[in-house]
């Protein structure tokens, strides 16, 4: 990292932009140039970070993690534009993780359900959500088993 001083490293910090962040940008391999997507997620943080993802069966994404299913990916929180006088000087404070990992379809009914209500107590969802099972069978999750994260901050 170039700016070591803006450098998070503390997991603490990093499990924080995590939990706060309410969108994930994921970047696959595609063709001639990458292929980024938002997303929303769910994630569990034990020995490893594992984000999860849901999505239509079908459609480019899927399509390119068949072929490759190494990904980058990267939340970001806590925007504010800082104006100077100088506009050599404008900026912006921000939090932010970037990472790297594997891209996992979850295919099992009770994987899938665990990885729906980690998404929703995510977005705040109180109490157990119920899921038709003819959802499950339409939709696809996905784990992003993270192999690697860092944390970056201008406050």
């Amino acid at each position: 990292m170039r700016r070591k001083e803006r450098e998070l490293t503390l997991k603490e910090d990093i499990q924080r932009i995590v939990q706060l962040g309410d969108l994930c940008r994921v970047a696959m391999f595609a063709e001639d140039y990458p292929y980024i997507i938002p997303l929303n997620y769910g994630y569990e943080w034990h020995d490893q970070l594992k984000l999860y993802f849901h999505c239509a069966k079908e459609g480019r994404k899927i399509d390119l993690l068949k072929l490759n299913n190494n990904v980058g990916f990267e939340i970001d929180v806590d925007h504010e534009l800082v104006a100077a006088e100088d506009a050599c000087n404008w900026g912006m404070k921000y939090k932010s993780v970037v990472g790297f990992g594997k891209m996992i379809e979850i295919e099992n009914d009770e994987d899938k359900v665990h990885a729906l209500d980690l998404l929703m107590e995510h977005y705040g969802f109180k109490g157990k959500p119920l899921y038709p099972s003819i959802m499950l069978t339409k939709i696809a999750i996905y784990c992003l088993e993270v192999h690697s994260i860092t944390g970056k901050a201008r406050t």
